[in-house]
């Protein structure tokens, strides 16, 4: 699977891959050995894909409460329903360093929190749209679509982000 993406950034908690294609940006989180420092390991010439990675790198090298640059000035298009894209734009409000539940997501978009759940899991763009700033009322919630090993990647990203969510990410 990795080798059909542009490039690929080892992470502290696994892989980012980042792909294009006909200009729509793709980012996966991916589960694999973890690096103690981000590298692209593979890298690409398309401008869109240079530029996404030269991003995640400031994001996973700096801790993203004291860089006020490692944040995402990416297109943030991805095809969806327009439901979903409600649901992605609401994500993508929520500021570095905080979490909603999917119910205040659901109550501020007039919806229900599992529909919310199954928009967060359509989601390609993690990271630029973070889903993993949704959590459930008591606890993390899923992520990834419950892929082995999503919900470190997860707590990884909160933790990342000054987020302490008790009893759910540890020191």
């Amino acid at each position: 699977m990795i080798e059909n993406h542009d490039a690929l950034i080892n992470a502290p908690f696994g892989a980012v891959a980042i792909s294009s294609a006909g200009g729509q940006l793709a980012i996966e989180l991916l589960v694999a050995p973890a690096c103690s420092h981000a590298q692209v390991t593979k890298a690409s010439t398309d401008a869109l894909v240079v530029q996404a990675c030269e991003q995640v790198l400031n994001y996973l090298r700096h801790p993203a409460l004291q860089q006020s640059t490692a944040s995402f000035d990416l297109p943030l298009t991805q095809r969806g329903t327009a439901f979903q894209q409600r649901v992605w734009q609401a994500i993508a409000a929520i500021p570095l360093g905080q979490v909603r539940t999917y119910g205040e997501l659901a109550r501020e978009i007039g919806s229900g929190p599992r529909a919310v759940a199954n928009a967060c899991g359509a989601n390609n763009l993690p990271l630029l749209v973070p889903c993993h700033r949704v959590v459930a009322q008591h606890g993390l919630g899923g992520f990834m679509q419950g892929k082995q090993g999503g919900l470190l990647i997860k707590q990884w990203l909160l933790k990342h982000e000054g987020v302490r969510l008790p009893g759910v990410v540890r020191e």
